[in-house]
């Protein structure tokens, strides 16, 4: 997450307010002098005041106010790394990785909900594990590399995002309408994050985590155990994401049914949604929401151009899979990769697959995360052979 700052400058002079939150995040603002607390407009949520009047003569007439706050906190960062300790006023960082030596890899913070992952230290996004509303595991806010966000803000900003499927399409996310009956989809049924059973950690330019969860029915029973390993890889073109998941049954086995609503999401950004300008192309050249909703495909690329580049997100569904995926694709910016709608795709008989007690049931998604100049062309098919061959690693 970004630091939040609060910037003033008076009599020529720069002071600098440090806050620190639970989640121990650093946080800067100007005030006059250190007793002035009440100068700063507004102290952040969350955060409360331990360190105050960082004093900056001269700066002022040079730097602008914010540019003071950001240099100031730059500072401390390097006193705390040099001196192995946080700085003056014990100012705690929050639990930080990320690869040694490398400018450009990837890193993470770990909190008591949530992984805040970042790229070549810029934010990238977030992994989001435990949810009052979304209970399900999902990334949010997630963006390609060069900055630009490609998944719909979460929560939903009103005047900016389309309102719908606030809870149902947080980002980036694996759901399921009909697991036994059970909806995992709008939030009836619950994924329950137990643990990490493999840390985050950052090797050889890739992010990788495994999760531990229960899946819940809508009684609170245990119906099944999930394992998804999760592996973020820079690629030239953008950023790969690789959803490896795993169920096995709790007790006697279980079924998926067969609705829409099924399978590996994205809900894209709204300025690259369909409705405003975006669009979607199939592997198998079909173009937009329309065409390719319920039609097979080895992978859907929904994309749009801001400022000169293209951006977007394509998914790529394993073809190891169980079988391959029909697309729920919407031009309000949500698509589905639904290897289990058969006839709510229109493709056949009501489909039920049954997953007995004991069988580990698979299921692998990727998601490239792309930048390119607008006027490049983008190798879809290569990011879809490179994601295949990861598998065998």
């Amino acid at each position: 997450m970004p630091l939040r700052r609060r910037t003033r400058s008076l009599g020529g002079s720069c002071f600098v307010a440090l806050f620190v939150s639970f989640v121990d995040q650093l946080s800067a603002g100007m005030v006059d002098k250190a007793a002035d607390l009440n100068a700063l407009p507004q102290v952040p949520p969350g955060f409360e005041v331990k360190l105050v009047a960082f004093s900056m003569p001269g700066f002022a007439t040079l730097l602008s106010p914010r540019q003071c706050a950001d240099l100031a906190v730059w500072l401390l960062a390097q006193k705390a790394g040099a001196a192995g300790r946080p700085p003056a006023g014990e100012v705690k960082p929050a639990e930080k990785a990320q690869a040694q030596g490398s400018h450009a890899a990837f890193a993470f913070e770990s909190r008591a909900d949530r992984l805040v992952i970042t790229l070549a230290g810029a934010p990238f996004g977030e992994f989001v594990f435990r949810h009052d509303k979304v209970l399900r595991p999902f990334f949010a806010n997630v963006r390609a590399p060069g900055g630009v966000q490609v998944t719909r803000n979460f929560p939903p900003i009103a005047g900016t995002d389309a309102m719908d499927h606030d809870t149902m399409h947080p980002g980036i996310s694996l759901g399921f309408g009909d697991l036994s009956g059970n909806d995992f989809w709008r939030n009836r049924a619950a994924i329950r994050h137990e643990r990490f059973s493999e840390a985050p950690a950052v090797r050889d330019g890739r992010l990788t985590f495994v999760t531990e969860s229960t899946m819940l029915a809508e009684s609170g029973a245990a119906i099944g155990k999930m394992v998804s390993r999760f592996t973020l890889t820079r690629r030239p073109e953008g950023v790969l994401l690789v959803w490896d998941t795993t169920i096995t049954p709790a007790g006697d086995g279980f079924h998926f049914g067969d609705q829409e609503e099924m399978g590996f999401a994205v809900r894209v950004a709204t300025p690259i949604a369909e409705k405003s300008g975006g669009g979607i192309a199939s592997s198998t050249g079909a173009k937009g929401a329309k065409a390719t909703w319920g039609q097979p495909a080895a992978w859907c690329d929904y994309s749009g151009v801001i400022g000169g580049q293209r951006v977007g997100v394509a998914i790529f569904p394993d073809p190891k899979n169980f079988r391959p995926s029909w697309w729920h694709n919407r031009d309000y910016g949500v698509f589905v990769a639904n290897p289990f709608g058969q006839k709510a795709m229109k493709q056949g008989e009501k489909s039920i697959v049954e997953v007995k007690r004991g069988e580990p049931f698979r299921l692998r998604f990727g998601a490239l995360l792309h930048s390119t100049p607008a006027e490049s062309r983008l190798d879809l098919p290569a990011s879809y052979a490179a994601f295949k061959a990861m598998r065998a690693e």
